[in-house]
């Protein structure tokens, strides 16, 4: 059974699914599908954890893609990510669960 977290969403790239300022609550350990919302960590950035949606596994991690695209800085640019705990659910300000949502790009 994974750990659960508390994680502030900062900036506009999961507009309009997240927005800045929400909070989401995350499971460390959870099992990763394409389209689901995750934290993740850059190994070139090592000290950013960054909110995104998965969109398939790497080689060397995952895909992963903000939902703004003109207001996200995600694989695009970093390469694959290190997936460490999937959203589950918002918090505030408007609680509820999330969804995996088919990818289509």
């Amino acid at each position: 059974m994974g750990r659960w977290r508390r994680v502030a969403v900062r900036g506009p790239s999961m507009a309009p699914t997240l927005s800045d300022g929400d909070v989401v609550l995350v499971r460390f350990g959870s099992v990763v599908t394409p389209g689901d919302v995750v934290l993740v960590r850059w190994a070139g950035r090592p000290d950013q954890l960054s909110v995104k949606r998965a969109e398939r596994r790497e080689v060397d991690g995952w895909w992963v893609l903000g939902d703004n695209p003109d207001g996200s800085t995600d694989s695009r640019q970093l390469g694959a990510a290190e997936v460490l705990a999937v959203v589950r659910r918002r918090l505030w300000p408007r609680p509820g669960r999330l969804r995996a949502r088919p990818i289509s790009r």
